[in-house]
């Protein structure tokens, strides 16, 4: 028979539990990263928001916590041989209650592992496409219909990454929630920090100060923090620290492959974390074929579409609607029927054939 992802994470987790106990102030050797890959094998699947949430927070609060609809969505995904996906978590609802929260994020990844899915959590997130900052939990604003996202929210929030008197009481949730998932072979990877430095956070010290934090708890598994913009900087930095490398491109196959010659002379483990936007070209047909020739890590933008309305392109406003182009991401509607057939039979083929 032969092994699952999960049993294979989990033998990896056994090797280096003794390596864990103290911390860690270098990344991964190339060898142990490239380890951690073969062991794996090519990570699979979407960044994924359940269809009745608007924003992460919706997601894993108290009051809209929906697990039922999670493992609708997610049956879905395992249906295609999706194998992993990117979740990022919102920082304001294990402030509100950290047992909680720590306790939903576990019956989450229960209901993950049991579609044969292992998650990648992203920590922090400096995105922002709406007009208010979203930042308490309850009840969450209705979408504007016809507005991308338009009550996503960053995480920890402006004031919050970019004030170190707070960076305390983030360093308690870094190394709560990396402690009790350390071994766990339901967590493929630690992507640390969304697109740092997006939407006008100065969040630089808050970026340098996660790794640090995240590697002296040294989970088993690998940390990351993606490139994605030209600030060579930060670029540098996220190259440096990071275990494996994970990168974001909403551009054609010529761009991917410009990524590709790029990151390859590090001689690690690629991941693609976000990639899809049709208008641009980033369409399945094209773009995932390459990944997988490649063996780089593939992590679409979407499964279900829904109350984020990222089927819409960036910037979009209720003034333009109706909306009649094709759609940016996301891979099903509401009703779990395909957006396009032919790419879900191409997803199909391309999943199985890598597991062969």
């Amino acid at each position: 028979m032969k092994p699952t992802i999960f049993t294979l994470l989990a033998c990896l987790a056994l090797f280096s539990c003794q390596q864990n106990q103290q911390g860690r102030t270098e990344p991964w050797s190339t060898e142990q990263a490239n380890r951690w890959y073969e062991s794996v094998g090519w990570l699979t699947g979407v960044n994924y928001i359940v269809s009745d949430a608007v924003n992460s927070i919706e997601m894993f609060d108290k009051t809209s916590y929906n697990p039922e609809l999670i493992d609708k969505e997610l049956s879905l995904a395992e249906s295609i041989g999706f194998n992993c996906i990117r979740v990022l978590v919102p920082y304001a609802v294990y402030e509100d209650d950290p047992d909680y929260f720590l306790t939903t994020f576990d019956n989450f990844l229960s209901i993950c592992k049991k579609h044969k899915i292992t998650v990648m959590p992203t920590l922090f997130d400096d995105c922002h496409f709406g007009l208010d900052e979203v930042s308490a939990v309850g009840k969450q604003p209705e979408p504007l219909i016809g507005w991308y996202a338009s009550y996503w929210t960053r995480s920890p929030g402006k004031e919050n990454a970019e004030d170190e008197a707070v960076h305390p009481e983030l360093e308690k949730y870094v190394k709560a929630f990396l402690n009790r998932f350390r071994d766990d072979n339901r967590i493929a990877v630690w992507d640390l920090y969304n697109e740092p430095l997006n939407c006008g956070v100065e969040s630089w010290e808050l970026v340098k100060k996660v790794f640090t934090w995240a590697r002296e708890v040294n989970p088993s598994q690998p940390l990351t923090m993606c490139v994605w913009n030209e600030n060579e900087e930060y670029n540098k930095f996220a190259l440096e620290n990071s275990d494996i490398i994970t990168f974001h491109t909403y551009g054609d196959k010529d761009v991917m492959a410009s990524w590709f010659e790029t990151l390859k002379k590090y001689n690690r483990p690629i991941l693609c974390t976000e990639w899809l936007n049709r208008p641009l070209n980033s369409v399945i047909e094209e773009i995932m074929p390459m990944l997988a020739e490649h063996n780089v890590g593939s992590f679409m933008w979407g499964l279900v579409n829904g109350k984020t309305q990222t089927h819409l392109p960036w910037g979009h406003r209720p003034e333009h609607l109706p909306y009649t182009g094709v759609w940016q991401h996301d891979l099903f509607h509401s009703n779990f029927e395909p957006y396009k057939e032919d790419e879900i039979e191409l997803i199909k083929t391309l999943n199985q054939k890598k597991k062969q």
